[in-house]
């Protein structure tokens, strides 16, 4: 027999214990381990591990290390080789198929959400180049009537504070050649819900008013400048605040500013 703690330390018996031996080696750890109680106490200690570590992995299936009473029967004696043995390989594949899976599961997740994220980011930064370009165009817009506005030819038109809005202000640059005038409504409250602002022009004897258009593009800034295509011959300008899509004719209750051409 050979020395106990070499058998140990040999890891014999763990091979012994998972069936992976030749066959004719298992029958000869067998008798060793029948002989010896001490190996034969290792030898239930690696099956116990062995079982816990199955049951973990496939807790449906029914899983049988003991090689030992395979080999021996009850009266000690080995058994003959034509005894068919289980080997732990399938428990051990089991084992790596659901850590495979759970890993697979748990990339799928990450990326899923990693993909999500990006066409998150994606769909904001579109959304601001969006914002940019239209803010961009406003901006060249703004500059464009502002050059035309400062030359000497237009007619300024200031329009003062009525009743309804005692802080209210705008301006009317009158472009007479052009038949274009601009509204500068910088100095107008942001109009409520459902509601807009529209242009007038006058002619006071007899009053007849004669619609210009209507803001609807209205900036929460006020920071903007409208052109809108005046062929009148305006003796004066008003700024009426309307029901959305306008009126035929101004509400006089709404007159917001009012301005009279002086030039």
């Amino acid at each position: 027999m050979k020395d106990t703690q070499t058998y140990i330390d040999s890891g014999a018996l763990e091979l012994f214990v998972y069936g992976t031996l030749p066959e004719e080696e298992m029958v000869e750890v067998a008798r060793e381990v029948a002989q010896n109680p001490t190996l034969l106490q290792e030898v239930v200690s690696i099956e116990n591990s062995l079982m816990r570590l199955a049951s973990a992995a496939a807790p449906d299936e029914v899983a049988d290390f003991s090689n030992l009473r395979k080999y021996i029967d009850v009266d000690g004696k080995v058994i003959p080789l034509s005894r068919k043995r289980t080997s732990i390989s399938a428990i051990l594949l089991w084992a790596a198929a659901i850590l495979l899976l759970a890993g697979v599961g748990y990339l799928y997740t990450e990326n899923s959400k990693l993909e999500d994220q990006i066409v998150d980011t994606e769909r904001e930064l579109l959304l601001q180049e969006s914002k940019t370009q239209v803010a961009e165009s406003d901006l060249q817009q703004t500059k464009d009537i502002l050059n035309v506005i400062r030359q000497q030819d237009l007619i300024a038109v200031p329009l003062g504070a009525q009743a309804v809005a005692p802080e209210a202000y705008a301006s009317v640059y009158w472009d007479q050649e052009n038949g274009k005038a601009y509204i500068d409504v910088k100095g107008l409250p942001e109009p409520p819900q459902g509601k807009v602002y529209q242009v007038w022009s006058l002619t006071l004897e007899p009053l007849t008013p004669t619609s210009l258009g209507i803001l609807d593009q209205y900036d929460v800034t006020g920071n903007q400048i409208f052109e809108l295509d005046n062929p009148n011959q305006s003796e004066a300008f008003g700024i009426t605040l309307e029901p959305s899509g306008g009126s035929e004719s101004p509400t006089l209750e709404q007159l917001y500013t009012l301005g009279v051409v002086t030039s």
